[in-house]
């Protein structure tokens, strides 16, 4: 039964790989498997290429793509490119095409101009399809479709698929234009049973005292002290703080400066960077969550070791695609090319008339 060997530009620490290598369908022996991937970032790799691929480092190559012969990196069946959201974020400035990490989609569509795999799952943050005035996505789109497929693009609330964080992505299915399959989103509704709180993730089941990536942050008096009086789902701006224990913060207030966990929700957005204040904080320890129980709320796996600095591993974490929210959209794909139906919804990005 078919095999797809999947390759993968700006694969970050493995997070769409794992959701990919862990997919299964019904009674069909469907898979994806591992051929090549590409990043730029050495810690990254190193976690990839440990978790992913250990007996195959040579397949993990760790340049940068501008510099990367795409022609080089071999024969694959699909494609997956989470291209880098720094200048689509709407928490950032919002470059579009004007940034450096803007343009950077194109060698996506390289990769499938040379290799033509069947399908292709690319990733960004919801925030393109506002960026360049809103007319970025669709720029991106135009561009896939030339390259000979049929793209599906939508944006996912994986909260809504059992995630046990609030996050929100635009992934764009694209299927090759002489293959006769149809890609629909799956429904989000049999995933609602799912307990996707952040006590349920970090606490079912407790955290091996043995586990990599666990160490504690080390949180100054004062900031343990101002946790004390922030309560879970508050923050610094909003919690009942006694004047010397406030933050003098001119201008904007981003709601989640020392914003402790709600435990009977999802967690808010696991981000990549940030100074004081924004490493997401424990709804009853006054401090802030290790990285293993930030890669919970991505949904790694517990055996899952990223390798590098602590800092290191906190942006790997943050940048990764959740693994469940991954393995889902996977799953769909393989249904579609299987023939089997599933629940599904209408893609709720819609392509121009002239597209």
């Amino acid at each position: 039964m078919p095999q797809y060997r999947m390759g993968e530009l700006f694969c970050g620490p493995g997070g769409i790989a794992c959701g990919a290598m862990s997919a299964s369908i019904e009674d069909k022996d469907f898979s994806i498997v591992h051929a090549w991937a590409n990043d730029y970032d050495r810690d990254t790799c190193n976690t990839y290429t440990h978790n992913i691929c250990p007996e195959a480092p040579e397949t993990v190559i760790c340049e940068d793509v501008r510099k990367l012969d795409l022609r080089t990196l071999g024969a694959i069946d699909a494609l997956a490119f989470g291209f880098p959201c720094n200048d689509f974020s709407v928490v950032g400035e919002q470059k579009g095409f004007n940034g450096t990490f803007g343009p950077l989609y194109r060698y996506g569509a390289e990769a499938l101009r040379i290799y033509q795999p069947q399908w292709f799952l690319a990733e960004n943050v919801g925030g393109l399809a506002s960026a360049n005035e809103g007319s970025a996505l669709y720029t991106i789109l135009k561009e896939f479709i030339n390259c000979g497929y049929r793209v599906y693009p939508h944006l996912y609330k994986f909260e809504d698929y059992g995630v046990p964080q609030t996050r929100h992505r635009i992934i764009i299915v694209g299927i090759r234009n002489d293959l006769p399959f149809v890609y629909h989103p799956p429904s989000s509704e049999m995933y609602r049973f799912i307990d996707n709180t952040s006590r349920n993730a970090l606490e079912n089941p407790p955290i091996p005292e043995d586990v990599k990536n666990n160490e504690l942050t080390c949180q100054s008096e004062i900031v343990v002290e101002r946790l004390k009086y922030i309560k879970p789902g508050e923050n610094a701006f909003n919690a009942d703080l006694p004047e010397e224990l406030k933050l003098n913060v001119k201008g904007a207030k981003i709601s989640q400066i020392y914003k402790r966990l709600d435990p009977d929700k999802p967690a808010y957005t696991v981000t990549g960077s940030g100074g004081g204040g924004t490493h997401i904080y424990h709804y009853t320890e006054p401090r802030a969550l290790t990285n293993r129980e930030r890669a919970r709320l991505q949904t790694f796996p517990d055996s899952y070791e990223f390798m590098g600095s602590k800092e290191s591993v906190r942006k790997q974490i943050g940048m990764a695609v959740p693994v469940w929210g991954a393995k889902i959209i996977f799953e769909s794909i393989l249904r579609t090319f299987a023939g089997i139906d599933y629940p599904i919804v209408p893609c709720n990005i819609r392509m121009k008339k002239d597209a």
